[in-house]
């Protein structure tokens, strides 16, 4: 490299307000203030890096002391212009406020803040970083910068601007550095690129401009590191990818492409090839982010917006275009959810390259992983109301050995035929459609998918000492014997429960519920003994009730300690129903 070369950054340094790319807001604010004459003592440039902070304090300060000045136009021919230009001005002092943050080195300043100026007109003190100082540091400068000499002038600047005292900020007129837009970067690349006679595609700067995140001079340092590739080809793409680390467009296709179908093998074999060539686990899995965001900006995004949102080129876009049909919305954020989860498990891993083909094969389990979320879909709309299908299966056995023995009515005494009816069905039943009203015949079912719907299991053993009159999509009628307990259902939140599932096994929001005292003329479908009489029908499993009364203490095997035995309303309740005996 010769002895007089210059990197790319330093060389087209901006030297005036003019060159200065972007940042529009600060040229015309520090142009108005030059003309007017309205130079404020102190200022507080913040921003990211590389957007030109620096270089705005440089061009200030050389505005203000040109020989021609204070000037939006510095002539740059001057012993003044030519000094900040070289970067040894005698009257602009640059510190680095990192290697000099102490009080000591504050104090140092603002002994020689007395000095006039030697060749212009005002001393000026470019701190760079400012926010490294320490608060005695900041201290120390505080009074120098409420009231400092008539020809001093502070310009601090700061990427962090929230950790300066705001005693300092309160004293400075500050101006917002934002990142520059990836269009501006292009452009100016290629005015450099031109002037270089480098080879580059507009694409490839593009990808530069891009990867700067808003930083033109990151953007120039690569520009000046591929220029060494473009003496003897054009420089393109996948030579900035090459210099990044980066992985190319056309690779994360191939695993794109094998993650849709589902196809493990292929995708291993993609990922091996990625890997051989020397990219980090890491590195693969933030570029296949990357590709999956752009494939969802390109599902959801107007066409016209996709050049800019995503950085791609039309062949690009195009290749995309075709894998945004085989993916729906929610399988893209579903993919990059777990692109993100297994990047976190390989920054904490020993073995990366294990972690990166478990991810990749996780990923590549499209099929199975649609399948999940579906049944994960499924599984929220049961909990939010909707009819489940299998809920009345275990209960349609229980009415069996019951409906002979109960006094029902003429119409209920040919009992072995509905128990037939209720077991063929019993795997596929489902309640009937809103549209349809239910006759009488079924309300046992009907009585059992409703209990099915209530996640309380306290409110189902309550509702199964009462007795359905009425479940239809006109209205639920529930009645009770006891004036207890239909008060205990009115006036809690268990009629809630019974709204909430009438609504979700009707699939509507306005089921009337009824919570009364059984009347004369009410139909008596007798299924509310089933829990007990159960028991008390069938000799043999007498036995099975053993461990309720082991887990109470061994003087409750007496008949006349029934009372103490009654901790709960719901044992209260019971007693009520069946005259203060218990069922043993």
């Amino acid at each position: 490299m010769s002895e007089n070369y210059v990197p790319l950054y330093r060389k087209y340094r901006p030297q005036t307000l003019e060159t200065l790319v972007g940042q529009e807001h600060v040229k015309k604010a520090l142009t108005s203030a030059i003309e007017l004459g309205k130079i404020s003592h102190a200022y507080l440039f913040t921003g990211p890096r590389g957007t030109g902070k620096t270089s705005t304090a440089r061009i200030l300060a050389k505005s203000l002391n040109c020989k021609n000045g204070p000037t939006t136009n510095p002539c740059g021919e001057c012993e003044s212009c030519k000094d900040i230009t070289n970067s040894i001005p005698i009257d602009v002092i640059e510190i680095d406020a990192a290697s000099n943050r102490k009080v000591e080195d504050a104090q140092s300043i603002l002994e020689k803040v007395q000095y006039v100026p030697v060749n212009g007109k005002y001393k000026i003190y470019i701190i760079d970083e400012v926010h490294m100082l320490t608060n005695h540091a900041f201290n120390a400068l505080l009074k120098t910068l409420e009231e400092p000499p008539e020809n001093v002038i502070f310009i601090l600047a700061t990427t962090e601007v929230h950790k300066v005292l705001d005693t300092i900020k309160s004293r400075c007129q500050r101006f917002d550095f934002r990142r520059i837009t990836t269009d501006d970067i292009k452009n100016h690349l290629r005015f450099i690129s031109d002037k270089e006679k480098i080879n580059i595609s507009d694409d490839a700067l593009f990808a530069i401009a891009k990867n700067s995140a808003g930083g033109m001079r990151d953007s120039i340092s690569l520009l000046d590191q591929l220029s060494l590739l473009g003496t003897t080809k054009e420089i393109t793409v996948d030579d900035v990818n090459s210099v990044l680390g980066r992985i190319s467009f056309d690779i994360l296709s191939k695993i794109t492409e094998q993650i849709i179908a589902s196809n493990h093998a292929g995708a291993i074999e993609v990922l091996n090839e990625v890997y051989s060539s020397g990219n980090e686990p890491l590195q693969i899995l933030t570029n296949l982010s990357e590709y999956f965001k752009n494939l969802l900006i390109v599902k959801t995004c107007s066409k016209d917006l996709l050049p800019e949102l995503t950085g791609l080129n039309e062949p690009q876009i195009k290749e995309i275009l075709g894998q945004k049909e085989k993916l729906e919305v929610q399988q893209i954020v579903f993919l990059l959810e777990r692109i993100s989860y297994y990047i976190k498990e390989i920054k904490q891993a020993t073995n990366q390259h294990l972690w990166l083909e478990i991810g990749i094969i996780d990923l590549a389990n499209m099929a199975e992983n649609s399948t999940l979320l579906d049944l994960q879909n499924r599984v929220k709309a049961l909990e939010g109301g909707a009819v489940p299908t299998q809920m009345p299966t275990p209960v349609v056995t229980r009415p069996a050995p019951i409906q002979p023995a109960a006094p029902a009515p003429a119409p209920k005494a040919e009992a072995p035929k509905p128990q037939e009816k209720t077991i063929a069905p019993q795997e596929t039943f489902t309640p009937p459609p809103m549209s349809k009203k239910p006759d009488g015949n079924d309300i046992v079912s009907l009585w059992q998918c409703l209990l099915a719907n209530i996640k309380s299991p306290a409110t189902q053993a309550l509702l199964k000492l009462a007795n359905p009159v009425q479940i239809s999509t006109d209205g639920v009628i529930i009645t009770f014997k006891n004036e207890r307990l239909v008060a205990q259902v009115n006036d809690t939140n268990k009629k809630q429960q019974i709204i909430d599932a009438a609504n979700a096994m009707f699939n509507s929001s306005s089921v009337p519920v009824t919570i009364r005292m059984a009347q004369s003329g009410d139909t008596k479908i007798e299924i509310k003994p089933q829990a007990q009489p159960v028991q008390v029908q069938t000799p043999t499993p007498a036995p099975a009730p053993a461990p309720a009364p082991q887990s109470k203490p061994t003087e409750e095997t007496q008949n006349k300690p029934q009372e103490p035995r009654i901790e709960t309303d719901q044992e209260k309740m019971v007693l009520d129903l069946f005259d203060g005996k218990y069922v043993e």
